[in-house]
């Protein structure tokens, strides 16, 4: 391993080189600047300065603070016989002494973001990681001491906000603070800064003005080429949806058909990454007519679409499709994420007027009970949904915008990882196909994001008093039949306690819960072969929460799927000769379709 340069080794032509790199970088960093100024719309009553409304709430926790004087003073105190001891270490460190304070503070090692052995090697690196884990500490130890009084929406939204704080501030996320950008920095006489500061640029203007940061290689993965490459045909489509009908690859298939209704906050082929992890391939493999609806990704002319014509045009007409051209009677239903909250309030509307056109219904982390829906309550009161309105003037939200709000939900990993990889070392990221999909953002019709909002996530009305579809007003006990709900552990998005809720709150459906391991992707996408992570069943739903249920649930390891495909086969026992994609209403174009390819960052 060669050893790191100081600046004293460099020559005279080294110094000349960073000299012109240096330059070449700054004047990056004003094109950038001039860019993001020439973009810029502000609009103060639109909310813009404080678009999650988070003032209101910080204001709520200075006045609980204010009201616990000895307890804010303890912490304080803690707080600076802490810095002490730990400056204390640091000097005996810098003086060559081995001894280390009795009162050090126990702190995290931080993670991978310090794995370079600077930060423990050094006595003003390790200084400078000890500091700020104890501020990050003192900061949600000092909120949560604090807060506990407070709203449940605003304590949320603050122990977010202070989250995203800390984790913007990590001392890594600064050249002159990290040791490896310093020395990539040194060995190659400022390269690293100029190829970051370009890569910026280019995100910026991929983001019209906002930075996209890029999370994979952009152009090493197509869709239709290498992802999403079951072979299927489009067989109808309208102005919010194409149908994908996959091609058999068994002789005889379960007679009744399974029908996918993915989420439209991005694209379905998150279940077709490519053949190894495709969850299409797979259930075509096991004998099943496998259908799944691509949603458009929309524009100004989706701007008038509303929940009920998702519901209407889109759910009931794929129903209505899948069974004429099958001239099965009835269907399967698998959904995901928001793809399962609309599918919820399908069944609570099919169930009510007796409707036997679906047979049974999948939900994938859907979230039905939204009275605690995870971090993503931050995002949402009166006064976000007026900014996201606004942020919609178009008839659609942005999916830059979706985008941001989703990579802030996990800040470390999502976005200063890649400041750090991409802008400060100037590397270009790892090819993934999986973030590739995640960069792949779908924009959101204005009508249907609002009510999606503020409908479940603010006033929780599925659950409660019932949300309209027509003339009619339905809830979460409306839904009836056989029922099986995959939750994972992990889930940020979906939270697996609130999807539990949901689950038990389905009084009149025969429901099967089941906890997976992993989080709200990995989870789910979690083919058989990999041999990972486990799942937890019982078909006990009496327990009050998630954990007394998991006490006396099952774990088996591996893959959830092959548990799934036996729940499905007991619903569609005969078989049928396979059918051939489009028999009946024809072929419009191969699968994966135009829908999903045309991307919203390319418009």
């Amino acid at each position: 391993m060669t050893t790191p340069r100081t600046p004293a080794e460099l020559d005279a032509d080294d110094v000349q080189e960073f000299a012109a790199n240096m330059s070449k970088y700054s004047e990056t960093l004003q094109n950038i600047w001039q860019y993001y100024l020439e973009t810029r719309d502000v609009d103060i009553s639109a909310n813009t300065l404080d678009p999650l409304n988070m003032g209101q709430a910080f204001a709520q926790l200075a006045n609980e603070m204010m009201a616990q004087p000895g307890e804010v003073m303890d912490a304080s105190m803690k707080y600076w016989n802490n810095q002490m001891a730990i400056w204390s270490a640091a000097a005996n460190k810098i003086w060559g002494s081995a001894d280390v304070p009795d009162n050090i503070p126990n702190l995290p090692e931080g993670g991978k973001r310090f794995a370079h052995p600077q930060w423990s090697e050094n006595a003003i690196y390790e200084y400078v990681k000890r500091s700020y884990l104890l501020n990050a500490q003192w900061a949600q130890d000092i909120v949560a001491q604090t807060d506990k009084s407070m709203d449940t929406r605003d304590k949320r939204k603050v122990e977010f906000a202070t989250r995203n704080m800390i984790e913007a501030l990590n001392p890594a996320n600064f050249a002159t603070l990290n040791p490896e950008v310093l020395e990539a920095t040194v060995a190659q006489n400022g390269a690293n800064l100029v190829r970051g500061a370009e890569m910026m640029f280019e995100d910026m203007r991929r983001g019209g003005g906002d930075l996209m940061i890029r999370q994979t290689d952009m152009d090493g993965f197509k869709v239709g080429e290498n992802m999403a490459v079951t072979p299927g045909k489009i067989i109808f489509e309208n102005r919010i949806f194409q149908l994908i009908q996959y091609t058999p690859t068994t002789e005889k298939v379960h007679e009744t058909p399974l029908l996918f209704f993915p989420p439209w906050i991005n694209k379905y082929y998150v279940l077709d990454l490519n053949e190894r992890k495709s969850m299409m391939k797979w259930l075509v493999a096991q004998g099943h007519t496998v259908f799944v609806v691509s949603w458009i990704n929309p524009d100004e002319r989706h701007g008038g679409e509303t929940w009920e014509t998702y519901l209407e045009d889109g759910a009931l007409v794929a129903i209505d499709k899948v069974l004429e051209e099958t001239g099965a009677k009835s269907v399967n239903l698998a959904s995901y994420c928001i793809g399962g909250t609309l599918t919820g309030t399908l069944m609570a509307k099919l169930s009510r007027a007796k409707d036997k056109r679906v047979k049974s219904t999948t939900f994938f982390t859907a979230q039905l009970d939204f009275e605690d829906a995870g971090d993503l309550q931050a995002f949402v009161d009166s006064e976000t949904l007026r900014a996201v309105d606004a942020q919609s003037a178009k008839g659609y939200l942005p999916a830059k915008a979706m985008a941001q709000a989703f990579n802030l939900l996990r800040s470390n990993d999502m976005i200063w990882t890649y400041v750090v990889n991409n802008y400060l070392l100037g590397k270009d990221p790892f090819p993934f196909d999986l973030l590739y999909w995640n960069s792949d953002s779908t924009c959101m019709p204005a009508k249907v994001h609002h009510y999606y909002l503020e409908q479940f996530y603010l006033e929780n009305q599925f659950a409660k008093d019932g949300i309209e579809i027509g003339d009619e007003n339905y809830t979460i006990k409306d839904v009836r039949g056989p029922v099986y709900h995959i939750a994972t552990v992990e889930d940020h998005i979906a939270p697996a306690r609130s999807v539990y809720r949901g689950a038990k709150m389905m009084e009149r459906a025969d429901v099967t819960f089941v906890l997976g391991g992993s989080g709200h992707i990995a989870g789910v996408v979690n083919p058989p072969d990999l041999g990972k992570y486990q799942f937890w069943t019982s078909d006990d739903l009496s327990a009050d929460d998630l954990e007394a249920w998991r006490e006396g649930a099952t774990s088996q390891a591996g893959s959830w799927w092959p548990h799934w495909d036996d729940w499905l086969a007991s619903h569609s026992k005969k078989r049928v000769k396979a059918r051939t994609p489009g028999k009946v209403l024809g072929v419009i174009e191969d699968a994966p379709g135009r829908y999903v390819k045309e991307r919203a960052d390319e418009r």
